[in-house]
């Protein structure tokens, strides 16, 4: 079958990838001459950990395990199955690691609490003040700014994959879509996965479509000269993903309010380390329309405190700040919104925080479900 992939981002890139590897042809559009969107404007985390119980976490257990069987046919994924450790500073941050660690899903997770000495022989470039950490051996990375150019370059080496870039699509007639230059492009079934662009043709395809933006700012330093083995989380961590509600997270929230510049932003940090060996820094959550256009300081100056404490040194010179933009279910329980919006044609978009984990996954959920 020739199918339409629509979307060039992590989402429409693993749909695609899924289609050829099952014997499709795949031509697949996308507006911009890459893409630019949330899909390379992230951390690249395959982030396990984090998710809730259910869908969710066998989702993303399923994208790691693809993750890691794609990595050993395409290695510029920069795949490292590096885990995560999220440091904790107080009692009772270290109440809320202890309370996820003896859950009776702790082993999927790949979840084990660690004193102080643990954290630092794990992660010896962690030298600040804290009182321990909750290991994640199931968490990964990718390097997200190459791996959807790398895993089209595969693909189109296998003779059945196409990419047309600086295409915007503008129609859907039948089973084709018009793009923005007049040119039909036919197939057997279209597949829409189109990010955070969720007007102009989308909303006349799914004008009720229950799903949100949500703007993020991050940071990138100059190369850090040390190898941070692991990926880093704050206990801010907690407060976001979904995997660690309970009593003592109560507690936390109760007890230990955020700090003024992490509620106000609705903050975590989290901290990976790229291939070059720079830090990638995060990141804000803004929900209210219109969002700015600019980036504010307050923030960067709130997670560089915190990574350099946790680091127990400053940070290498930041090199570069950005905004991204994502698509998120406004049902945050759904792990993505897929929809048959006409005969043959779908649409696949909100996965939130969670598409570059997911993607693998979800792509296959979504081919499957097509009966193809």
């Amino acid at each position: 079958m020739r199918v339409i992939v629509v979307g060039a981002g992590a989402l429409g890139t693993m749909h695609a990838w899924q289609l050829v590897e099952r014997g499709h042809e795949v031509v697949h559009l996308e507006r911009e001459t890459q893409a630019r969107g949330a899909s390379v404007r992230n951390f690249g985390l395959v982030w396990v950990g984090g998710r809730s119980s259910g869908a969710e976490l066998t989702t993303a257990r399923r994208a790691r395990e693809l993750w890691e069987e794609i990595a050993e046919r395409v290695p510029g994924l920069g795949f490292r199955a590096s885990g995560s450790l999220t440091v904790v500073r107080t009692e009772a941050e270290y109440a809320v690691a202890a309370e996820a660690a003896a859950r009776s899903d702790a082993g999927q997770r790949g979840w084990e609490l660690l004193d102080a000495d643990g954290v630092r022989k794990l992660n010896p470039a962690l030298r600040g003040e804290f009182l321990g950490g909750l290991w994640c051996s199931q968490d990964a990375q990718v390097e997200p700014r190459v791996a959807q150019r790398e895993l089209q370059a595969q693909l189109a080496a296998s003779g059945r994959y196409t990419l047309l870039a600086g295409r915007e699509v503008r129609q859907v007639e039948g089973r084709a879509v018009r793009d923005d230059r007049g040119e039909l492009h036919s197939g057997d079934a279209v597949v829409l996965c189109t990010g955070a662009w969720l007007g102009g043709l989308v909303r006349e395809l799914a004008p009720e479509l229950p799903v949100r933006r949500v703007r993020l700012q991050m940071m990138q330093t100059e190369p850090l000269d040390e190898q941070l083995t692991t990926s880093v989380a704050d206990a801010d961590s907690f407060r976001y993903y979904p995997a660690y509600t309970g009593p003592a997270l109560e507690a936390l929230n109760s007890g230990q309010p955020q700090h003024p510049v992490a509620a106000e932003h609705r903050m975590q940090l989290l901290m990976v380390q790229r291939a070059d060996g720079s830090l990638t820094i995060g990141d804000t959550h803004e929900y209210e329309h219109p969002f700015g256009f600019d980036v504010v300081e307050e923030p960067y100056d709130y997670l560089t405190g915190v990574a350099e404490s946790l680091l127990g040194r400053p940070l290498p010179r930041v090199r570069r700040r950005w905004a991204g933009v994502y698509a998120q279910c406004l049902d945050t329980t759904e792990v993505v919104h897929r929809e048959q919006v006409r005969d043959g044609v779908w649409l696949v978009t909100g996965p939130g925080g969670r598409g570059m984990t997911c993607s693998p996954a979800i792509g296959e959920a979504t081919v499957t479900e097509m009966g193809l």
